[in-house]
């Protein structure tokens, strides 16, 4: 029997969206308000999700205060009240898309989250735009 328990998280977080190998005319045209020079922020809400079984001694798919630590400690306290292109490695060389920051967030947490269990992020930039990764479609 499969169960998932999700932690929510919030974050704020500054990001351009810019392309290096594209004309900075052409950065406007794609990213437009998000491309500006001097930034712009958002209040992420991060969704990990966790399934698996229920483990019978504990009674838990995975401890909940474990996970939010883990969440903080892996990925988290990188990002929280940052720039992420000036003040993280992550996306030094990355673009800072909601698509890449759910990626990246996997990639910190997945190493450690027990095998067996299965992991999802969802991660909301604004009420409207909302990724998830990775898809089970």
């Amino acid at each position: 029997m499969k169960v998932a328990v999700i932690r929510k998280e919030h974050f704020n977080a500054a990001h351009r969206l810019h392309n290096q190998n594209l004309s900075d005319e052409v950065n406007a045209k794609l990213y437009d308000k998000c491309n500006s020079p001097n930034y712009h922020g958002h209040n992420y809400v991060l969704e990990v999700k966790v399934v698996g079984e229920i483990n019978i001694e504990t009674g838990y798919v995975m401890d909940m205060k474990l996970l939010k630590d883990l969440i903080w400690d892996k990925a988290l306290n990188k990002f929280d009240h940052k720039n992420l292109n000036l003040d993280t490695e992550e996306f030094r060389n990355l673009i800072p898309t909601a698509e890449n920051i759910a990626v990246v967030v996997y990639n910190l947490v997945r190493p450690h989250i027990d095998a067996k269990h299965e992991l999802f992020i969802r991660l909301q930039e604004t009420d409207k735009n909302i990724v998830e990764y990775p898809v089970n479609a």
